[in-house]
Order: C-alpha cells, then sequence, then structure tokens
C-alpha cells in the first residue's frame, strides 16, 4: 500500500500555488515575463519556508517546452520530470555532503556543455554555506562569467556564511517565516480536500508548533491523523504536542486576576499531573494575555480559534490594561530564565508568584481581618461599630455606622490607601458620600467616568477592605454640586501655594528695585514655591 507524505503531495508546483512569499513570486513573475532573468539567484531562509520549492518552479518556467513563462504547464514532458525528480539539465546537489573542492569542480567541468534536454541547465544547490572556502573559488570564476545556457539557483538557510564576493554575483530573496494564521487556513484547504475531519482550534495549535515551516505543519498533520485515527482534533493535537488544555490557561488568567495567590499556586501544581511544558505553559498564557490586551485597545477585536470574544472581553473586564502588560512581560522573562530555574516546575510557580507580588500596591495580600475594637482613622472615618467625629456621623444599633461627606476626611483616606495609576487616580477624583456597614457610597463626576472600569473599582474596594479591616463594597452615584474631590482639593492648594510664592516673590525688595531701576518685569510661569 502506497503512501504519499501530505509535504510532497501538497507541494506547490507553479507559483499560484505558493502560500506566501509574495515579494519573492512577484519578482520572479515580473523577471520571466520581461526575459530579464539573471543568471544567478540565492534564496535564502530558515527550513521549510519553500527556498527549493521556489528554485523547482522556477526550473520548470525556464524548461517548460511550451516557452519561458511564468506559469508552466504543468504536463508537458520537462515540467513532468521536474516534478518527478529526473529532469537530466536540473543538476540537485546538497553541499552538505559535497563540501571538498573536488566534488565542486567535477560538478563544474559539464558547465560548458550544452543542455541534455530542456532550454537551461539549471544547478540547485542546497545549503550552499556548506561549502568550503576552496570550493567556493572554484565555483566563483562560473558565477562570474557563466555560459549563456546555465542558471545557478542557491539555498541557504545562513546566508551570513556565504563570501561576499559570492553574494554580489547573486540577484537574493530573503523568504520570511509563515504566519500562523496563513498556515492553519492551508492546512484547513489541504484537509477539506482529503476529506479529513478536523477542529479549527487544532490546526491552530499545528500552525504554532511549526513556527513559520509550512513543511513542519504538513509533517505535523501527518503525524496528528495518525496520531487521531484519521482525524484532526483540538485534544489529539494537544495531547500529541504535550500541550495542556487551555482551560488550564484560562484558569490561570482568571486566578492572577483575582490575586489569589494559593489558588494560584494549587493550580499550578495540578498541571504536574499532565507532566507539562512550562516554558510552552508560559507562551500560551502570553498569547492569551496578548488577546486581551487587544480586546481592551480594540472594541471589535473577535479573537480566534482558540479563544472566543465572550472569554476575552471577561477577562478584559477582570484585568486592568497595566496588570496585562505586567504580566505579559513577566510571562515572557520567566520563560526564558526557566533553565536557570532548579526545575521547571519550580520556575513555572515563581513566575505566577512574581506576577501577583510585582502588582502595584501589593494587592496580593488577602484582607485584614476586623478587629474586635477598632480605633478611629484619621479624617473621622471609623470602623466596625464605632462612630464618627467631626460632621455628625452616628452609630445605629444594628452596629452600621454612617460617615457624613467631607473633603479634608476622604483626601486623608486616600493618601493613606496602597494605591497607585489609574486607581488612585479614581479615588481621587471622588467624594465620599457616606458609609453604612459594607457599602461605602462614593460620588463621582461625571468627566472623570472613562477612568471608573471594573477592574479599578475592585483594586479601590480592596484597598478600603484593608483600610477599614473589613471587606466593604462600592456604590457610585453622580457628584453633587461644589463638591471638592481630593484631586480638586490638590489642586486649589497648589494654587494657592503658588499664588503665596509669587506674592513673596513680588513683595522682595530687590525684586522692587529691579521694577524701578531697569523696568524690570516678572515671568509669573517663572515662580515655583520651594517644597
Amino acid at each position: 500500500m502506497s503512501y504519499t507524505a501530505l509535504a510532497r503531495k501538497w507541494r506547490p508546483k507553479k507559483f499560484s500555488e505558493l502560500v506566501g512569499q509574495e515579494h519573492v513570486r512577484r519578482a520572479l513573475v515580473n523577471a520571466l515575463e520581461s526575459g530579464r532573468v539573471h543568471h544567478a539567484f540565492l534564496f535564502t531562509g530558515t527550513r521549510g519556508v519553500g527556498k527549493t520549492t521556489i528554485a523547482r518552479i522556477l526550473a520548470k518556467c525556464l524548461n517548460c517546452e511550451t516557452g519561458v513563462r511564468a506559469e508552466p504547464c504543468g504536463v508537458c514532458a520537462s515540467c513532468r520530470e521536474i516534478d518527478a525528480g529526473r529532469f537530466l539539465d536540473l543538476i540537485e546537489v546538497d553541499a552538505a555532503s559535497r563540501t571538498k573542492v573536488d566534488d565542486t569542480r567535477e560538478l563544474l567541468d559539464n558547465v560548458q556543455y550544452a543542455p541534455t534536454r530542456g532550454r537551461y541547465k539549471v544547478y540547485l544547490v542546497d545549503e550552499v554555506h556548506m561549502l568550503s572556502a576552496h570550493s567556493f573559488n572554484a565555483l566563483l570564476k562560473t558565477l562570474e562569467e557563466p555560459p549563456p545556457h546555465v542558471k545557478f539557483l542557491l539555498a541557504t538557510t545562513d546566508p551570513q556564511k556565504l563570501p561576499a564576493t559570492v553574494l554580489s554575483r547573486c540577484l537574493q530573496f530573503n523568504l520570511k517565516r509563515l504566519p500562523a494564521a496563513d498556515i492553519a487556513a492551508h492546512l484547513k484547504r489541504i484537509l477539506e480536500q482529503e476529506g479529513v475531519a478536523f477542529e479549527a482550534a487544532g490546526l491552530k495549535l499545528l500552525a504554532q508548533a511549526a513556527d513559520g515551516s509550512m513543511r513542519d505543519a504538513l509533517s505535523l498533520l501527518d503525524q496528528l491523523i495518525a496520531f487521531g485515527g484519521g482525524q484532526a482534533g483540538e485534544a489529539q493535537a494537544r495531547a500529541m504536542l504535550g500541550t495542556i488544555s487551555r482551560d488550564h490557561v484560562v484558569r490561570i488568567a482568571q486566578l492572577l486576576a483575582e490575586a489569589d495567590s494559593a489558588a494560584l499556586l494549587s493550580c499550578a501544581q495540578s498541571l504536574e499531573e499532565f507532566a507539562p511544558d512550562y516554558a510552552q505553559v508560559l507562551d500560551e498564557l502570553a498569547a492569551l494575555l496578548v488577546r486581551v490586551g487587544l480586546r481592551q485597545a480594540v472594541s471589535d477585536y473577535e479573537g480566534d480559534e482558540l479563544y472566543a470574544p465572550e472569554l476575552l472581553e471577561r477577562l478584559a473586564r477582570a484585568l486592568s490594561p497595566e496588570d496585562v502588560q505586567l504580566f505579559y512581560q513577566t510571562a515572557i522573562i520567566g520563560r526564558r530564565d526557566l533553565p536557570l530555574a532548579p526545575d521547571p516546575r519550580t520556575g513555572f510557580e515563581m513566575t505566577l508568584l512574581r506576577m501577583i507580588a510585582f502588582r502595584p500596591a501589593g494587592e496580593w495580600l488577602s484582607p485584614r481581618p476586623a478587629a474586635a475594637d477598632p480605633a478611629p482613622r484619621p479624617g473621622g472615618a471609623v470602623t466596625g461599630t464605632g462612630a464618627a467625629s467631626g460632621s455628625g456621623g452616628t452609630a445605629s444599633a444594628a452596629g452600621s455606622t454612617s460617615v457624613a461627606a467631607g473633603g479634608d476626611s476622604w483626601a486623608a483616606i486616600v493618601s493613606a490607601l496602597e494605591l497607585s495609576g489609574a486607581a488612585r487616580q479614581l479615588a481621587s477624583h471622588c467624594v465620599l458620600v457616606g458609609r453604612q456597614g459594607a457599602v461605602v457610597r462614593l460620588a463621582l463626576d461625571a468627566r472623570n467616568q472613562p477612568v471608573r472600569t471594573p477592574a479599578q473599582e475592585e483594586k479601590l474596594a480592596q484597598a478600603l477592605s484593608r483600610y477599614f479591616g473589613e471587606p466593604v463594597r462600592l456604590e457610585f452615584q453622580a457628584v453633587t454640586a461644589g463638591a471638592e474631590t481630593p484631586a480638586l482639593l490638590a489642586r486649589r492648594l497648589s494654587e494657592q501655594e503658588l499664588a503665596a510664592a509669587r506674592r513673596t516673590f513680588d513683595a522682595e525688595p530687590g525684586v522692587q528695585g529691579l521694577r524701578e531701576r531697569f523696568g524690570a518685569t516678572v515671568l509669573p510661569d517663572t515662580v515655583r514655591p520651594v517644597k
């Protein structure tokens, strides 16, 4: 029973079948159509991106019996023989196995002779960088002054090792790594024509694992079909590639949003039974965070086959943009440092703990339990069942406390909170309306509503819970006219300090003397209070 590997069966046979590499295809097509075909081409790029495939297509274009053309007929004897690898005038050489100068000289001895069957004698030299220095010298003269019937097609994964004298005599084309989306789309087309059942998420995983190589992707697809018993599903792909279920990655992201270090460690330890590649887990977590960041930045971002828009929306609301960036950066740095850890699992767990520990204002700390006999806080705020001082707050028989609004009191509370960034801005633009038991009521000016997000509300609620010594929840309402937020208070005090500094400066005898004698003028913006 004969079977042809997918990488061979679906190898492109003409330029229109190529996936990606449009910059190379366009240049070669234009050269063929205009009749300006150089005598030496160098194709560079990582493995499996199409270097030798493009070279063979170009050889067919040059030797097709219907004439030199950008689209070979594919049915003439020359085209069929090139596809089958038995065309006499296409000499394919693996430079890795023929590095000696004698091999190169033997190869070039026949350059002067006319083609046996075709229009051109084409030398396709793969991994040309493996040739020795003497072999390059032997090749150089022929590259410089080739017979009109000879074309050289060179391919390499390491162009840096080629002598500059060789590079200068070739047209160089750098083939790019293929995007995962293009690879996945091509795999989908192949499976549809092959009649093989598949799941888009499974193909996405294969495309990512291929790392830009279409040949690797097709080899993995062959392996997946065999592993899955004739199917290409997501579960089979994860099992074959050794990756954990994406549900585990989503769970980790959710626990990061909740800043629950105990549950996060428990989740990380539960992965041990799957014997995961922890570097790959961090890769998947970073990839998820990228999608969450895109969802936060672009409201209509729809996600992809791996993560639905509803999931991304939920995580985008649970995580602040600052946390997404912090977690992403920590994940990729942690992945880089995994080889330095005592063992991969320890490095993975420490990376997760680092994400929580580095969050602003120590938000990984658990709320403190309420004290049995709480003491009043600065600015008249109270905890537990005590009474508020200053502005008429009274304790009810049920033990709840009502705190009247007051700019100075709320400003003192905000200054004592463990907050930074957007969460501190939210607190600074609020006015404390009052507190009734576990409910803290705040008023927010409509102009500052954009700073109020679920993530920042949660941070503020956690900080207030730590401040009051017991869990609290927030309720918001529109700010009343004339109310002074801590931000407005700070601005007013700053303006008062600046005005006082300018008055003091103007009153200086030296300044007044300069005015009287020289007509000097004070530039107000240059006067600042001394802190």
